[in-house]
């Protein structure tokens, strides 16, 4: 007896240890097909095009015309990638990265995106609003003090310009659709902004924090009265401090963290790591009766260097951002999405909504489009004269980059290229108008 029940107890003890050595595998085996799971979520699906209700052959022509820019020299290089109901059915690269260095352009090339970075910074706004830190009705004063008090240029009859008191105080949805009359510094009070050194979007070579820009920015002669008039300039660059006072969180840390990382966009940087400096696109200009030629380097705003070698102090929330054609394509998605892609959550459908509607009104911005928090809004295809569609939005960048957003269509539409200036070259217009022939259903 006593040895049946010691057979008996070494056989269960036995069992014991293998039932929690399957368990246990279990488990593992289960974890890691969450993570392979979790990483293929991440990863953007590709098509046919034929299957999103494009057609392949139509778009050769698209191919065959951006091939042709880059084979005729009229710029280095580009990137293209459009999505159609959460697909990818059109990715592919034109000419050269880098000329110089016989480099070829790739998919995963990384862009400076300048004023693309708008939509990004604005989305944060909106995301603490959504928190209860703020409220887009808020005067800019609230939380950045420097602004209680601004004042406008305004110009003197017989030439030069006076400076009076602003007729009220700047909010926060006057920066998000650009009616805070705050431009690049070149109005009427340009000596001004360029005695204060405050002049162009580029802030990659400041030696200063942003803050500290702005704050010194607000005492200076504004281009036009709050809420009267669309003037693009530092509107953005402004929310950026923004949203570090109401956070507490520096701009690079809040957007990494609460949008870059959750949307799996590992390649956007307002600062290029020096591992990925090989993937960098380098900036052409194009100019009248003149080759193409590599912008100068470093410190201007063309330069190749200071988002790799500067003094990395300055995140400007206006045009700061570098990032690839897949993370920006990630980013529009979730805005397509109404807030959320592969089940994270990044705003609510009802923000997304209050984003991409004009809230411009009267105020003249361009024919048949308005302009919504961060974002422009078709309203009229008619008077815009362009293929679209009603409720499309989007924006683009210095360097010639664009992009938009068609809800009706169900697409998505990335195209980075480094160019500036362009010398007229009409490749938006083509753009829009090949990828739209394109569509068969």
């Amino acid at each position: 007896m006593n040895r049946l029940n010691h057979f008996q107890y070494r056989s269960l003890n036995h069992f014991t240890i293998m039932t929690m050595s399957i368990r246990k595998s279990l488990s593992i085996c289960l974890l890691l097909l969450c993570v392979a799971v979790s990483i293929q979520a991440q990863n953007l699906a590709t098509v046919k095009a034929e299957e999103v209700g494009l057609s392949s052959e139509r778009l050769q022509k698209l191919s065959d015309v951006f091939q042709g820019y880059a084979d005729d020299k009229k710029m280095a290089g580009s990137v293209m990638l459009i999505m159609r109901h959460g697909k990818v059915a059109y990715f592919k690269s034109f000419g050269q990265r880098d000329i110089e260095v016989n480099s070829p352009m790739q998919n995963d090339a990384i862009f400076r995106i300048a004023s693309q970075t708008k939509a990004l910074v604005s989305v944060g706004i909106m995301m603490l609003q959504e928190e209860g830190k703020l409220l887009i009705s808020d005067p800019v004063s609230k939380y950045i003090p420097e602004f209680k008090e601004t004042t406008v240029a305004q110009s003197r009859e017989g030439g030069g310009y006076d400076i009076i008191k602003s007729k009220r105080a700047i909010t926060i949805r006057d920066l998000l659709t650009h009616t805070a009359g705050i431009g690049y510094g070149y109005g009427l009070a340009a000596d001004k902004w360029k005695e204060a050194g405050i002049q162009g979007w580029y802030f990659a070579d400041r030696d200063e924090p942003i803050a500290a820009t702005i704050a010194r920015m607000a005492s200076l002669p504004m281009d036009a009265q709050p809420g009267e008039k669309y003037v693009y300039g530092y509107n953005t660059d402004i929310l950026g401090v923004v949203i570090e006072k109401a956070s507490g969180k520096s701009l690079d840390e809040f957007i990494t963290s609460k949008i870059l990382t959750p949307l799996g966009m590992k390649d956007t940087h307002f600062y290029l790591p020096q591992a990925k400096a090989n993937r960098l696109a380098a900036v052409y200009s194009a100019n009248a009766d003149k080759p193409l030629e590599r912008a100068p380097d470093p410190g201007t705003m063309a330069g190749q260097g200071a988002y790799l070698n500067g003094p990395r102090k300055s995140f400007s929330g206006g045009a700061g951002l570098l990032s690839t054609a897949t993370d920006y394509a990630r980013f529009l998605q979730m805005m397509l999405n109404g807030g959320s892609l592969n089940g994270v959550r990044i705003l609510s459908r009802k923000s997304v909504e209050l984003m991409t509607v004009s809230h411009t009104g009267k105020i003249d911005f361009r024919a048949g489009e308005g302009f919504g928090l961060g974002f422009s809004v078709c309203e009229d295809l008619g008077k815009r004269g362009t293929p679209g569609s009603v409720g499309e939005f989007g924006w683009g960048g210095a360097y010639g980059s664009t992009y938009w957003v068609d809800p009706k269509e169900d697409m998505v539409v990335v195209y980075f290229k480094q160019l500036i200036p362009t010398n007229g070259l009409d490749d938006h217009g083509k753009l829009r108008a090949l990828i739209y022939q394109a569509i068969v259903r």
